[in-house]
């Protein structure tokens, strides 16, 4: 497995053996064409790079890649990138490379046997989706192949990938386990938890124990965050990686990393859990941890822009990290609009679809497309979480499935929860 980041147009970059990275461009592709409805994308051609391999033993390598010769359309790279992350170890899980999603458990799968939990979840999610994008270009045989590896990895996710309270985070090379309750260190980590009901992959009874786990040991509300694993790597015989090298508390060690509490909301919100999901969102906003001198001097950061990570233990926890993080303001901005206010578009088509704290009685949405403005109020009368019992456009109860129009109208929706 590798990836190549960080190209501009030098064309620089660095090609690595992390085993998430090609699979977000699938991610994001299936995204794409969920909003609009718009599947030209597929058939866009565009060039692979063309470089030195890693060599054996080599982890990364930044060099220099031209654009090749060889060109297939975006379903194809899709395809191949799937395909490049079909290799599974002895517990039939994903291999980790030199990392997923975390990059500092470089250390974790390196020797080439090493698996990833939350990969597995990611990857099912990504086989889920793209099945439908398969079977619609003709590819039966393909989906079908997608179908069996799904259905395999779901249940291995579920057997060997669950701790008895909440999902394992990885196997090493050396067969520790990671996220284990077991462990001395990294016990429970947030984001097999999380995707493991983003993905709906886990068994139903298991991603509400999962989460019940999650906020019993990695949220703080003295503090305000909600930390990425714990307890943070210190002492113990565990070797995972770099990760190892920051101080307990400090970034993926242990801190928030705000990209992964975020993924929290939105797996609390699939729940349902309307109150939980603004507490938490709630939480991460900059501006709660700068509301008094005191808490302005412990957080340290500007209070108007998201923070990629935050301290969490010891005299540093609460204290902000690195700011101005464009993936952990855009995942908020997607959870916060879709997640929690429910403005949903999906292949051209709005949905309103809210999990709001019982006392919200209503609130208002402008939201603009192209040309026409729809303006939309819910009421919450009753008191509830979720569900939509009514939706009114322009005085004419309708589907809660309106068909965007972007010819300079006025459109009103009233919501009835």
């Amino acid at each position: 497995m590798f990836y190549i980041g960080g190209m501009k147009k030098h064309g620089r970059g660095i090609r690595t053996r992390f085993s998430d990275d090609l699979l977000w461009l699938a991610f994001l592709v299936i995204e794409y064409i969920k909003f609009t409805g718009d599947k030209s994308i597929l058939d866009i051609e565009t060039p692979y790079l063309i470089g030195d391999l890693l060599e054996e033993g080599q982890d990364e390598k930044y060099d220099k890649y031209q654009k090749g010769q060889i060109k297939e359309s975006i379903y194809m790279h899709c395809i191949r990138a799937i395909d490049k992350s079909l290799n599974f170890g002895e517990n039939g899980l994903p291999k980790i490379g030199t990392g997923d999603w975390n990059d500092g458990f470089s250390t974790v799968g390196n020797k080439g046997k090493g698996e990833s939990v939350w990969l597995g979840f990611f990857l099912y999610k990504i086989l889920n989706d793209f099945i439908n994008i398969c079977k619609d270009r003709g590819e039966e045989n393909r989906a079908n192949k997608y179908e069996e590896i799904k259905v395999n990895l779901k249940r291995e996710l579920n057997t060997i990938g669950w701790d008895g309270r909440w999902f394992r985070r990885a196997f090493m090379d050396d067969g520790n386990v990671l996220g284990s309750m077991k462990n001395e260190e990294c016990r429970i980590d947030s984001i097999a938890q999380s995707w493991s009901i983003i993905s709906n992959a886990g068994d139903n009874d298991k991603k509400y124990i999962s989460m019940e786990s999650l906020e019993n040991h990695l949220i703080d509300r003295e503090n305000g965050i909600i930390k990425l694993l714990d307890p943070p790597f210190e002492k113990s015989k565990l070797e995972p990686g770099y990760i190892k090298g920051y101080l307990p508390g400090v970034r993926e060690n242990g801190g928030q990393y705000t990209h992964g509490a975020i993924w929290v909301v939105i797996a609390e919100a699939i729940l349902g859990f309307g109150d939980k999901v603004t507490e938490i969102y709630r939480m991460i906003n900059p501006i709660e941890h700068s509301r008094t001198k005191e808490a302005s001097n412990k957080y340290k950061v500007e209070p108007y822009v998201i923070a990629a990570d935050i301290y969490g233990t010891n005299n540093l926890a609460g204290r902000g990290g690195w700011t101005w993080y464009t993936g952990s303001s855009s995942w908020y901005y997607k959870a916060g609009i879709e997640y929690l206010l429910g403005l949903k578009i999906e292949e051209g088509y709005l949905k309103i679809d809210p999990c709001i704290p019982k006392e919200w009685k209503e609130y208002q949405i402008q939201y603009r497309w192209k040309e026409s403005i729809y303006n939309i109020k819910v009421n919450n009368a009753e008191g509830k979480n979720t569900g939509v019992k009514k939706v009114i456009l322009n005085g004419v109860e309708v589907e809660n499935k309106i068909k965007l129009d972007g010819e300079r109208n006025v459109y009103n929706i009233n919501v009835i929860m």
